[in-house]
């Protein structure tokens, strides 16, 4: 490979991905990114994060109320009425749309239906729309067409999306997964087994990767879904903590 890229990888993760606005600010004094990649809420920080966001504004952002606003409970919630409101969170991907635009090279993942296939997009194809398929977890949220095409959550199958940032030419990554595995176990034994047709992704020798991960209890499924101040700053702090400690 000719000359190496340094990555900014971003994974999936709901509420959790406060961690990775903590854990950024700790990176962005010691790296200069060629390329960040991100799926789910990690595209919605990646988006920004390529696009110069600072962060102490990633935090501010994350610190917000409004961003609690993104999954909005639809009244009477179920199966017949789904579960939560898709227009909060297209609010939000057209504002990060016209707030920001990359100044490096960004890719992003979704899930393309009805194969479940693994769809990687990259600036500057990418559109509000493209962010929120990114987003839409799968039965709490209804898929987002595009092109005739409807995708779903990226982070069912490429939870941290290493894979995509090794394709795009990285010999170096520094990645930030902050998503538990949490899901009951019928779930777990389900993705398990559709994961076993999946390309499994291998770290060649020649790649320097870092991954940070939470050293301590997130909280519950319930959490990821549902802002709540002191569980934001307690994920900022855990994740600057962390990073820290491994960089």
């Amino acid at each position: 490979m000719s000359e190496g890229k340094t990555a900014l990888v971003l994974s999936a993760g709901g509420m959790f991905g406060a961690y990775q606005a903590g854990a950024f600010g700790v990176i962005a004094d010691r790296f200069q990114f060629d390329l960040v990649v991100g799926t789910s809420v990690g595209a919605l920080n990646g988006w920004p994060i390529a696009g110069g966001c600072s962060p102490d504004e990633l935090i501010r952002r994350w610190l917000d109320p409004a961003t609690g606003d993104s999954l909005r409970l639809v009244p009477n919630p179920g199966l017949r009425n789904g579960w939560f409101n898709p227009a909060p969170l297209q609010k939000l991907t057209s504002d990060l749309m016209a707030q920001y635009t990359p100044q490096i090279p960004f890719a992003m993942v979704t899930l393309a239906l009805p194969r479940f296939k693994t769809t990687v997009f990259q600036y500057p194809e990418i559109t509000a729309e493209h962010l929120r398929a990114s987003s839409s977890i799968p039965y709490f949220l209804p898929a987002v067409e595009i092109h005739g095409t409807r995708y779903l959550d990226g982070g069912v199958f490429e939870k941290c999306p290493l894979r995509v940032a090794m394709d795009l030419g990285a010999t170096r990554i520094i990645a930030v997964d902050c998503l538990p595995d949490m899901a009951p176990r019928p779930v777990r034994l389900v993705l398990s087994a559709l994961r076993r047709f999946r390309h499994k992704t291998v770290i060649p020798p020649g790649l320097e990767l870092t991954l940070i991960e939470p050293t301590a209890f997130m909280g519950t499924p319930q959490d990821a879904v549902f802002w709540k101040e002191a569980n934001v700053r307690r994920w900022i702090d855990l994740g600057r903590a962390d990073a820290a400690r491994l960089l």
